[in-house]
């Protein structure tokens, strides 16, 4: 099982209705065939730290996870989420895999999905703050 978190805050401009849209559309997203379990909504860490929400989803495997980076439903939210985070943490992402090079096939599947939409490697530049954890 792969387990892939985001922790996020909206930006100040972002409306509480926009908010709701945002969160319906993650949940729609954690909720795709290749999802065994998701979750969206309050981040409960220090709220020092500047995030005020979290998504989680647990992934059974490498090829489930390739298969929810392209789901078309994935792809569909992803322009509609990104424009409102200003500040946006993925990860730690943790696994019961043994496989040592799990991480490094993880983010190879990441560079593919840069090379394949470049549109969506340009939306994710416009987030003011992010970093990899």
């Amino acid at each position: 099982m792969i387990i892939h978190q985001l922790r996020f805050r909206f930006r100040n401009e972002t409306t509480e209705e926009q908010k709701a849209e945002v969160l319906a559309l993650m949940r729609r997203t954690a909720a795709v065939d290749s999802v065994s379990f998701g979750t969206v909504g309050r981040h409960l860490g220090d709220p020092e730290a500047g995030y005020t929400h979290a998504y989680c989803v647990g992934i059974a495997d490498l090829a489930a996870l390739e298969e929810y980076m392209h789901d078309p439903v994935h792809l569909d939210g992803d322009p509609r989420i990104i424009p409102h985070f200003e500040r946006l943490v993925i990860g730690p992402d943790l696994s019961d895999d043994p496989d040592p090079e799990l991480g490094a096939k993880i983010m190879a599947l990441h560079q593919r999905k840069v090379e394949m939409y470049p549109e969506w490697a340009r939306q994710m530049e416009t987030i003011p703050e992010v970093r990899i954890a």
